[in-house]
């Protein structure tokens, strides 16, 4: 129970755990389980999402409700056990449904710039890139750990049929995963990727990508590891390369660091299809449906690994759209010119001003930023 009022206070709870809590409220005599005033205050002010004035607003009720409390009673450490909790869980309730994070089924509401991770139940976990958590399997057992932006799961569990996580990454933000079998992934802005917690023995090593992701592939003759963005496959085994899949694009890119990887699409076999060699980008056009290949400068697609933006040759609508994703804002550019325009660049982790700014150097236009968007005439 006090785990379930972590949670419930960082509005992490679904709508079963949230429906455990107020059968608790209803049955239960003894509530020593509850949170003291004192655990109230630090949760509150350590879940950075919660807004100043909600938190003081919560405080100030609970604070109300245990000075009439205390005149009302000659047990007070009970009552204050008693008021903290039922003020939190009540007010708590209130303030949510007026803010409509509840629905007539109580479910959790994900603010949009959180990295959430799905469970193959239907729990979803919002992940706090400061914090560290537990990843549990249905039936109790840890099968991974969070700290701070990675998340890594356990090579010792096993299963017997394959059991899926999806993480999910917003606009704005990156995170690093490493998979049971120690392939470690790299997750850039806007992406997800699905996953087996544990992958079973005999069988290859099947992921599912949309959006961006640098893999470093642990070797395994035995079972290949593919890679499914949707109409293209990437199969190897054992190898690092970057591929970028995102819905909006006109093509899907897989570019070869080191080893060697199959590119192929549809029905089609990985004997079937495309293999390149690393210096290489095998691209799918989704009109034509067709890969060709050529070679490339290897930083200009894994420099964001480390936090680079590297532009070779690149128009500026192309710019945009991977400036949009990394800062998690809109840019709506009305300069038909300026979108045809051709730069190269490279950024550290400037703010979008300066990168503006080295554009307007080059290039002559005027922009304003307008809460999260960008207008340019």
């Amino acid at each position: 129970m006090k785990k379930l009022f972590v949670k419930y206070i960082k509005r992490e709870c679904t709508k079963k755990e949230v429906q455990q809590i107020v059968s608790y409220f209803k049955d239960s005599r003894d509530l020593s389980d509850v949170p003291t005033i004192e655990s109230v205050y630090e949760l509150l002010n350590e879940y950075p999402d919660m807004k100043e004035d909600v938190a003081n607003r919560i405080k100030n009720n609970i604070l109300e409700i245990a000075q009439n409390n205390q005149k009302k009673s000659f047990h007070k450490k009970y009552h204050l056990l008693k008021y903290a909790a039922v003020a939190v869980l009540l007010l708590g309730l209130g303030h949510f449904y007026q803010q409509g994070y509840f629905s007539k089924n109580p479910k959790l509401v994900i603010p949009p710039e959180s990295i959430t991770l799905s469970l193959e139940n239907g729990d979803i976990q919002i992940i706090n890139e400061v914090g560290s958590a537990k990843v549990v399997d249905d039936k109790g057992h840890i099968v991974g750990v969070q700290k701070g932006n990675q998340l890594v799961y356990s090579n010792d569990i096993t299963k017997d049929e394959l059991i899926y996580n999806t993480l999910t990454v917003p606009y704005g933000k990156q995170f690093k995963i490493q998979l049971s079998d120690g392939t470690v992934v790299n997750l850039n802005s806007g992406t997800s990727l699905k996953y087996p917690v544990a992958f079973i023995q005999g069988e290859n090593r099947h992921v599912f990508l949309n959006g961006e992701a640098f893999f470093d592939v642990t070797s395994d003759k035995e079972h290949p590891f593919i890679v499914n963005a949707k109409s293209l496959n990437v199969e190897v085994l054992g190898t690092e390369f970057n591929f970028s899949a995102y819905p909006e694009d006109n093509t899907t890119d897989v570019v070869l660091v080191e080893g060697s990887v199959a590119l192929y699409s549809g029905k089609q076999t990985s004997k079937e299809g495309v293999t390149i060699v690393p210096g290489t980008k095998g691209s799918l056009d989704k009109n034509e449906n067709s890969i060709s290949t050529e070679k490339v400068n290897l930083e200009i697609y894994t420099q964001w690994v480390k936090g680079d933006l590297v532009f070779r040759n690149s128009s500026f609508q192309n710019i945009s759209k991977k400036l949009e994703r990394r800062y998690n804002l809109k840019i709506i550019n009305t300069n038909k010119q300026l979108n045809k325009e051709v730069f190269n660049a490279r950024f550290k982790e400037e703010p979008i001003e300066i990168i503006l700014n080295d554009f307007k150097n080059s290039f002559d236009f005027k922009y304003k930023i307008e809460e999260n968007t960008i207008y340019i005439n």
